[in-house]
């Protein structure tokens, strides 16, 4: 390989960190702007301040408000689902299940603004993520509580509806980013901090083992 095919593959590969960077960076502004002010109240503007980049450059990586609104959430959608795959069939219940929602709860504390965000989306009817909602949630949460159904068939389990629980896990999670002023107004200014994520955890546990009949292995 001559000098000068080298030159161009490292410029190239510069060019795609480069690019890579920026659009994190833009990604990252985009969500705390969006959450804050929603997509109407949002201009390209506002999230070019945010991310310290020209305005320009957001139109050349994304071309519009629009698309990288949807890019944002599509990104939130799959860090949001990303837990669920710590549910496997041949794992050991209990321990898949706290994964599963450890990292939820992580998510909740870690990321409010994107709980917020996707929250507020669903809110208004979901007009960008519903076809999203339809397929990719849809499948998963049904493929993940076929397994829940093979491990209470299994005795593993107490009898419940696994649909359901998938709800009850995303209302006892999702509400310590989407409801953290309601919950700070109660637990003051302890509210975000790493011992309140492990009190809101263990009480998560505790909750859901009730649920699952797995209390009694504490």
């Amino acid at each position: 390989m001559n000098e000068g095919l080298l030159s161009s593959v490292a410029e190239s590969l510069d060019k795609g960190r480069i690019r890579q960077d920026n659009e994190a960076i833009i990604l990252s502004a985009a969500e705390r702007v969006f959450a804050r002010y929603g997509f109407r109240g949002t201009t390209m503007q506002q999230i070019a301040d945010a991310a310290g980049l020209p305005k320009a450059n957001l139109h050349y990586y994304f071309g519009n408000k629009q698309t990288l609104y949807l890019r944002v959430l599509e990104e939130i959608l799959q860090d949001w689902l990303a837990p669920l795959e710590s549910l496997c069939a041949s794992a050991d219940p209990k321990t898949s299940l706290a994964d599963y929602v450890g990292k939820k709860i992580a998510f909740s504390f870690e990321r409010p603004e994107a709980s917020r965000l996707f929250a507020n989306e669903i809110l208004q009817g979901a007009p960008v993520v519903s076809p999203l909602l339809k397929t990719q949630l849809h499948d998963l949460v049904a493929q993940k509580a076929r397994i829940l159904d093979c491990w209470i068939a299994g005795g593993k389990l107490r009898q419940m509806d696994t649909t359901h629980f998938f709800f009850t896990v995303w209302s006892m999670t999702q509400t310590y980013a989407d409801f953290d002023i309601q919950i700070a107004a109660v637990l003051g200014s302890d509210s975000r901090t790493k011992d309140a994520q492990a009190r809101a955890t263990a009480h998560v546990f505790d909750c859901l083992w009730r649920i699952c009949g797995l209390e009694e292995e504490q």
